[in-house]
């Protein structure tokens, strides 16, 4: 990973930073390579116009004018950094400079068709040394050509100059870049070594090692990170743990009925039991088996909620009709156990949309959950009133209470408070799901040592609701 980020930033920063400061280099040392010849430049045609200037005040025909040519050259002073070269109509060299008349045969450019007759040009002299070059023809007063002067200077100078100059342009981008990269490349190594342990502790966790821990190295993006990498290890922990207690749990459920269907079988098999133990026999193994079924169902539902699998078949429902039916189920169960329900059901209350059966599963789910954790003479209280446009139906007990701790997580899949209750841990949240679908609430509020109260709410029909049926 962390060759992957550097070879990235590499391509994608690095290289254009390179590209630009490659075009500085080239934009800088052309200006001045720009600037040292156009001083040679400067300095040649002032030597050039100088000439013809003076030449042009004199009147002279073509020998005096050839006379004043060699004069002028012969007394040319500035032959340690120009020379000068003549030539007639026909480009040849009739005169030039001491010293530069084997070596100007390459300067001479005479431009016969143009009307400008001065210019500059480069050229390379025998020898091959680098010149710049400027021409200027000289005419007699008729008219006539008189001679073509060419001032050419080496470029030597000019060249080493700018060769310097990219020198010191390319030690200051190579110290610029590097000025640039040591302290990237630093700060990439904090970014990347944190994220390699990151990585690594992560492959940790998906190996199932959920103790391991990422070392917080800075308190930013990177240390935030760490701290969810760390809370999501714990929570996976948590949520693996609240797996196994629910795969034992859901294990001794289902061998509690199981063993008692079993053993009641085989006692009612063995010889010729009598109508009594027959009849109770039976009723053992009915109510185990319903308890077995629920379980199930409950297992079943769970896993249709999971995958998005659950579909509600909605219509136009009595509220009071479905908690009257789980009321009435769960009504001999509290005689049986010595508990007591409080509950006057009102008059009447606008129809809701839901599906009956799965409302009226979360008020037996409900209400079951009263009756186990409330002791024998406890009570349970059923009151249902309108707020607005909801309807809440507040199931209340004298239980045990949940302890503080547990309540902001009483309805994760899995989660039991009390681990000495039998039950599956998942009713509360499917029920909480289910409602959810319905666009209601379910919420739970418990003082331990106390009770607990469960209210649930659910939206009342409206005109929009019944356009959809």
């Amino acid at each position: 990973m962390g060759k992957g980020i550097v070879k990235r930033w590499v391509f994608n920063y690095l290289s254009v930073t390179v590209l630009f400061l490659v075009l500085i280099i080239f934009t800088a040392a052309f200006a001045v390579r720009s600037y040292y010849y156009d001083g040679v430049k400067r300095h040649l045609k002032s030597l050039g116009d100088e000439a013809a200037a003076s030449y042009s005040q004199r009147e002279s025909d073509f020998t005096a004018g050839r006379v004043w040519v060699r004069s002028y050259i012969d007394a040319f002073d500035r032959t340690e950094s120009v020379d000068i070269a003549a030539c007639d109509e026909n480009g040849e060299i009739i005169y030039a400079t001491s010293g530069a008349q084997d070596e100007a045969s390459g300067v001479i450019v005479l431009k016969k068709e143009s009307e400008d007759e001065t210019g500059f040009h480069t050229a390379n002299l025998t020898s091959g040394e680098k010149v710049m070059c400027y021409t200027v023809v000289v005419r007699g007063s008729d008219g006539q050509f008189t001679a073509a002067l060419t001032f050419f200077e080496p470029l030597t100078n000019a060249d080493s100059r700018v060769m310097v100059a990219i020198i010191v342009l390319v030690a200051a981008a190579g110290l610029l870049l590097a000025s640039f990269v040591i302290p990237a490349l630093l700060f990439m190594r904090t970014i990347v070594k944190p994220v390699r342990e990151l990585r690594a502790t992560a492959h940790r966790i998906a190996q199932g090692d959920y103790e391991t821990r990422v070392d917080k190295m800075y308190d930013d993006e990177i240390g935030e990170l760490a701290d969810s990498i760390n809370h999501m290890a714990e929570e996976i922990k948590a949520s693996d743990s609240m797996k196994n207690d629910f795969i034992s749990s859901v294990s001794h459920e289902l061998r509690t009925p199981l063993t008692a269907i079993k053993g009641w079988a085989e006692t009612m098999s063995v010889g010729e039991p009598d109508s009594v133990t027959m009849n109770k026999g039976l009723g053992i193994i009915i109510n185990e088996s319903e308890r077995l079924t629920g379980m199930v169902e409950e297992l079943l539902d769970f896993s249709r909620l999971q995958s998005g699998r659950m579909i509600l078949a909605m219509d136009k429902t009595d509220l009071l009709a479905e908690l009257g039916e789980a009321v009435y189920m769960l009504r001999e169960r509290a005689a049986k156990e010595k508990k007591h329900f409080v509950y006057e059901e009102p008059e009447a209350m606008p129809p809701v949309l839901a599906d009956k059966n799965r409302l009226r599963q979360v008020f037996i789910n409900i209400i079951d959950n009263a009756l186990k954790y409330t002791p024998v003479g406890g009570v349970i209280g059923i009151d249902v009133r309108q707020e607005d446009d909801m309807i809440k139906v507040v199931i209340s007990d004298t239980g045990c209470g949940i302890n503080e701790k547990d309540l902001p997580r009483i309805k994760e899949k899995f989660y039991k408070a009390n681990k000495t209750v039998r039950g599956s841990g998942i009713g509360l949240a499917v029920a909480d799901e289910i409602m959810t679908m319905h666009k209601g609430s379910l919420e739970i509020e418990s003082k331990e040592d106390v009770g607990t109260t469960v209210t649930i709410s659910i939206p009342v029909l409206d005109s929009e609701d019944e356009k959809i049926l």
